[in-house]
């Protein structure tokens, strides 16, 4: 892959001007804010035509368990996304001892509730509280119909035959990044380092599809699932063209195990003393990438876009619009 030369990652990342370290960056800076502020416009007036077409505002149930300081801000960031995207945003918040029969029991009233069309459990469930919680059971308990996070085991069986109702978030954010960034995949090696239901292994299964919602050049790819018991894993990174990071361990993929011009998406978010770093050394990254997402504002923001654009597609599932 041809590097851009300086003059096209300014127009490609909208700044008036480049910094001298920016100059001098071999990869372009995928920028999650813009392409996810991009996302948000459009929805927000994807919403204002389903309400003038006589349908209530999108609404988008999110329930809090415990006090966690990250959780609590999450939640938070998602109701102020729903706000300015015109989406009724509601949180329930319930003790960290609640326990799991109350969780379950919020969780039927709100598949009960018709002016519900969308529900997040926020995740990790406490502990250390006295209490413990089967996770699983709580998502799977989840309307499949109003499952906007995808972890319903309906949903993955729907999205493995490929024919999703929805996808979930942060796997479609990034297929959203690479389509809206001109960065095709299609007949390329790429390497998902993580397994996990939540980004992993639904990434790996979307990459591998026929076609997507960025169509067949954010598809088609030969995929591999690589993770922390993977052989010689430095090699089997070193041979993607797409390097996706989703293992959860601070700058764990260093610059020797990129591949020069491989496209790097770094998923994690990992705090290491004061500051917020991602899966991946981007230090050692940024001068063997030909394109790199940051830590912070790379995939965190297309998340929460996914979240509100699967809000607004359960909603129209819901009224049969």
């Amino acid at each position: 892959m041809v590097n851009p030369s300086a003059d096209h990652r300014l127009a490609e990342q909208g700044c008036d001007e480049l910094t001298q370290h920016e100059a001098n960056m071999t990869a372009v800076i995928l920028d999650g804010k813009q392409v996810a502020a991009e996302i948000r416009a459009d929805l927000a007036k994807e919403v204002a035509d389903f309400v003038a077409g006589g349908a209530p505002p999108p609404c988008l149930a999110a329930v809090l368990v415990g006090e966690d300081p990250a959780s609590q801000v999450y939640v938070r960031n998602k109701a102020r996304a729903c706000e300015k995207a015109g989406i009724d945003g509601r949180t329930h918040r319930l003790p960290a001892d609640a326990g799991q029969d109350e969780l379950m029991a919020l969780i039927a009233e709100l598949n009960t509730d018709t002016n519900v069309n969308g529900i997040l459990v926020q995740l990790p469930l406490p502990t250390g509280s006295g209490v413990e919680y089967d996770e699983r059971e709580i998502l799977d308990a989840i309307d499949p119909l109003k499952d906007v996070d995808a972890f319903s085991p309906v949903n993955v069986g729907l999205l493995m035959q490929g024919r999703p109702r929805f996808l979930p978030c942060t796997p479609h954010g990034i297929v959203q990044l690479l389509g809206r960034s001109n960065l095709s995949v299609a007949g390329k090696k790429v390497c998902v380092v993580g397994r996990s239901d939540i980004v992993g292994k639904p990434m790996a299964m979307m990459l591998a599809q026929k076609t997507g919602s960025c169509g067949p050049d954010v598809a088609n790819a030969t995929v591999t699932i690589a993770h922390s018991r993977t052989a010689n894993l430095a090699d089997v990174c070193r041979d993607a063209d797409c390097l996706i990071a989703a293992i959860g361990r601070p700058e764990m993929i260093t610059g020797d195990m990129i591949k020069p011009g491989a496209i790097v998406i770094d998923v994690g978010i990992n705090r290491v003393g004061d500051k917020l770093v991602g899966d991946v050394a981007f230090d050692q990254a940024k001068d063997v990438a030909s394109a790199i997402t940051p830590v912070p504002g790379g995939v965190g923001p297309l998340t929460i876009a996914m979240l509100l654009h699967n809000t607004l597609a359960a909603a129209k599932l819901q009224s049969g619009r």
